[in-house]
């Protein structure tokens, strides 16, 4: 899909851990790169991932995910991580993730990931709520952050103090 699809850009380094005798970054290793990407996604929209379930706003389960491989990525690399919101629906959401060598630029990995909103207490699927929607649906088509204090319940929810 072309760069221009992504509002969002994060990048990392790849660490030694993550790679394997040869260098060559292990396979397991893209999901922890999905999640850093998916915080950075939320963090760059004002939401801390990990905070929404903790106030008991929203929470979120990976239910699937799709991995490509299309070239190594290698211990020491920077790896750009292009990231969007291709889809909600009634109770899911679905990430993309693309992975980037940006010098010589290489495409390394894509990524497709569904996540469904989740109930822990009732281990029931919950609906993605209207505020996030607007939220992501406004970023995905503008590009631009609205402010949380558009979404008082939201805002509310970032602003209680982590749990230990």
């Amino acid at each position: 899909m072309p760069k221009a699809d992504f509002k969002f850009r994060t990048e990392f380094r790849v660490r030694w851990m993550e790679g394997d005798a040869q260098g060559i970054v292990f396979n397991g290793a893209y999901l922890g790169y999905l999640e850093v990407a998916q915080a950075e996604y939320y963090r760059n929209l004002g939401i801390g991932i990990y905070r929404l379930p903790q106030s008991g706003y929203f929470d979120l389960v990976i239910v699937k995910t799709t991995l490509e491989f299309k070239a190594p990525a290698r211990v020491d690399e920077i790896i750009q991580a292009y990231v969007r919101v291709s889809s909600i629906g009634n109770t899911s959401l679905i990430m993309d993730l693309e992975l980037y060598r940006p010098s010589p630029e290489l495409l390394l990995t894509t990524i497709q990931a569904v996540y469904v909103g989740y109930d822990a207490a009732t281990e029931t699927t919950r609906r993605v709520p209207d505020d996030l929607r607007e939220l992501i649906g406004h970023y995905e088509q503008t590009g631009q952050v609205l402010p949380l204090s558009r979404f008082p319940a939201l805002a509310e929810a970032m602003a209680q103090p982590p749990r230990p």
